[in-house]
């Protein structure tokens, strides 16, 4: 594994106040493509209740034959499914019997209410049952409201966030335009894993293929960043949205898993009240933390980051580093984004409306100073924000809210590890 730093500034006034940006890349290791692969831990949560029936049922166990076809008999899998009655349709093992596996899919039909939280919780502990320590992944499909068990997204948030210390991740789908964003955002944030959104059943089927090649492809597992600051800083803020814990002197950041070769990027400012010596002196120090598949070697690396204190007219002069101050722009434009979705929840289309205008004019004010690279992806951003414009001024706020809340978390939590 792999990590780099990059402030936008590598000079400071002395005693002159600052903020000061850092961007952290991270590179995982690429995988052996002739070693035996690790068993993966794979716990299918289905949402079977009567809203799910039709197309959206047969798109979902259509994608879950296909998924179980490229398992590796040695792969634990388990499927549980939910309406107002959970039931383990199978049990979290080694998938050895792929055509008994299919059968149960087969036979699933749709029910009735959402008892969503019973579901979840039941697929959570069938996960820990069959890792065993080793990591593991829950994919709670869901298309509606839950209307029975426990419904408060803060409640299911925290039971993820919990699951997930012990390395079981959790990635959501919400499938068509009627389901709770906010549950399902709350689950995937607490769970370190993906927010997907599937209109329709293709869409599905597409984003559970690409979440299983993710599953697949990782090279490491448990990954963190703790940030300790150094005396010269009063306060720092991760400015990506993803989950962390605030410490004494910094944060601890969860990134979860990792696929081969995957890069990662974050951006953290710190504020700098003035340092009184001339000469390098440190900002912070980053401890990434993380384990190594297959061999499930635990490693730690650190890195300091130091900055220059110059007299105040040599410091005058200095040229903010372009690519830090891009992504910084960038991931300041994910927040303004989420603003509007948030207006689009509530009905509030003039109030969407306005923030997405925001979030267009801080890309419009980056995209001159942009590297090459980060220019694209800029100018993909201002076409993703005009398409929600349109469909905000068209009435569909519910399809902009979940595309919107969908792209953010790619961009934001999942910054740099898109597989298109």
């Amino acid at each position: 594994m792999h990590i780099s730093t990059q402030l936008d500034l590598d000079v400071v006034a002395v005693e002159g106040p600052d903020q000061l940006s850092l961007l952290v890349e991270l590179t995982a290791p690429t995988a052996d493509t002739h070693a035996a692969r690790s068993p993966r831990t794979l716990v299918v949560v289905l949402d079977r209740s009567g809203s799910m029936a039709g197309s959206r049922l047969e798109g979902a166990k259509k994608a879950l034959v296909e998924l179980v076809d490229r398992l590796d008999p040695a792969d634990r899998f388990g499927l549980v499914t939910f309406d107002n009655v959970t039931r383990v349709d199978i049990a979290a093992a080694p998938l050895q019997d792929k055509a008994a596996a299919k059968n149960r899919i087969a036979a699933i039909h749709a029910g009735g209410s959402t008892d969503l939280s019973a579901g979840y919780l039941r697929g959570l502990q069938e996960a820990r049952s069959a890792a065993d320590g080793t990591g593991g992944t829950v994919l709670l499909i869901s298309d509606g409201h839950a209307n029975a068990g426990v419904t408060d997204p803060a409640r299911l948030g925290s039971v993820a966030a919990k699951s997930a210390a012990d390395r079981i991740s959790t990635t959501t789908l919400g499938f068509g335009l009627g389901y709770d964003e906010n549950l399902l955002r709350a689950i995937a944030a607490g769970g370190n894993g993906s927010e997907l959104f599937a209109e329709h059943a293709d869409d599905a089927v597409a984003a559970i293929a690409k979440e299983l090649d993710g599953l697949l492809a990782q090279t490491a597992q448990a990954a963190s960043l703790r940030i300790r600051m150094a005396p010269t800083c009063s306060g720092l803020l991760v400015v990506n949205e993803m989950p962390f814990v605030a410490l004494p002197d910094g944060v601890q950041i969860e990134l979860g898993a990792f696929y081969s070769g995957e890069i990662r990027k974050l951006v953290v400012t710190f504020d700098v009240p003035g340092i009184a010596a001339l000469g390098l002196a440190e900002i912070a120090n980053l401890d990434f933390s993380w384990v190594e598949l297959p061999g499930l070697v635990e490693h730690t690396v650190s890195v300091p980051v130091h900055v220059n204190v110059l007299p105040g007219d040599q410091a005058a002069g200095r040229v903010p580093d372009p690519m830090v101050r891009t992504e910084l722009a960038f991931l300041r434009t994910q927040r303004a984004k989420r603003a509007a979705a948030e207006q689009m929840s509530r009905g509030d289309s003039e109030g969407a409306i306005r923030d997405l205008h925001s979030a267009r004019a801080m890309l419009s004010e980056a995209m001159p100073a942009a590297p090459a690279d980060m220019w694209n992806i800029l100018a993909g951003d201002v076409l993703e924000i005009d398409a929600l414009a349109d469909e905000v001024n068209d009435g569909s706020l519910a399809r902009a809210a979940k595309r919107a809340y969908a792209d953010i978390n790619r961009k934001s939590r999942k910054r740099g590890s898109d597989r298109s």
